[in-house]
């Protein structure tokens, strides 16, 4: 059991270092193709993360006589989930998904603000592995091949953020090993976000259910907001996205009801 936990918290994290390490063979970044596709890939992998791996669970590990209560603990998770990132996103500038649609490059400030937008976006991430971790440790409906597949789908997932922070620190001007290590340790976050989860998972064995869709709602405001084009469009309100939070929420419990 230990070498799964050590293995899971270690995977993400190896998935940036690998994305970054993109700087030592790539003279430019990214073209508007390539960014395209690597949005699309990430945003399929953490959607379909946060379905199987962490949504499905909480809601087997919930289920009771009645289908309805065993939806709430899940559905207001998910909310919640979707709701901080919501709020954090009001402080913080969504500089990720510019500089995946070409717009962000060469302007003041960019490229720091790049780098903690995605610090603080993989801390979700870390918080998820280490609620998955935390679930199959404590035998809450979490099986060991469901967290390390989850662990490897977001390592997955890292590895164009591990190369979207590192070339745009080296067309900056600073060199290739210190463009590295800024990609890799906007990763760091992540393992330390899954061992502050285990540590304290003990505490809140019994809450499991809104825990795992709560980790789930943060990794798909992620999807909506930085990955999927059309939802962030404009400076103005993004109404997409608690339509779609809305509409995810109202299906899920229509599923658990049917």
């Amino acid at each position: 059991m230990e070498k799964i936990i050590a293995a899971g918290i270690l995977l993400p994290f190896i998935g940036t270092v690998s994305g970054a390490a993109c700087v030592f063979f790539m003279k430019n970044g990214t073209g508007h193709r390539t960014n395209d596709i690597l949005a699309g890939f990430a945003a399929g992998v953490m959607t379909a993360a946060s379905v199987w791996s962490l949504l499905l669970p909480a809601l087997e590990t919930a289920k009771g006589e009645n289908a309805f209560l065993s939806f709430l603990p899940a559905g207001a998770g998910f909310i919640c989930g979707m709701l901080l990132l919501m709020l954090g996103d009001r402080f913080l500038p969504r500089v990720e998904s510019e500089y995946l649609k070409g717009r962000s490059a060469g302007r003041p400030g960019s490229t720091g603000m790049l780098v903690l937008a995605v610090t603080l976006h993989n801390f979700p991430e870390g918080l998820a592995v280490g609620v998955a971790l935390a679930a199959f440790r404590e035998g809450a409906g979490m099986t060991a091949a469901a967290a390390t597949a989850l662990a490897v789908g977001i390592a997955v997932q890292n590895f164009p953020e591990g190369a979207i922070v590192s070339l745009p620190l080296k067309n900056g001007g600073k060199s290739r090993a210190r463009a590295f290590a800024g990609g890799a340790l906007s990763g760091a976050v992540e393992p330390l976000g899954a061992l502050i989860t285990l540590f304290f998972s003990h505490l809140f064995a019994p809450a499991m259910p809104f825990l795992l869709s709560f980790a789930a709602g943060a990794m798909i405001y992620v999807v909506i907001e930085e990955l999927v084009p059309g939802f962030a469009e404009g400076d103005g309100p993004h109404y997409g996205t608690p339509a779609f939070t809305a509409g995810f929420a109202v299906m899920m419990a229509l599923d658990c009801l049917l």
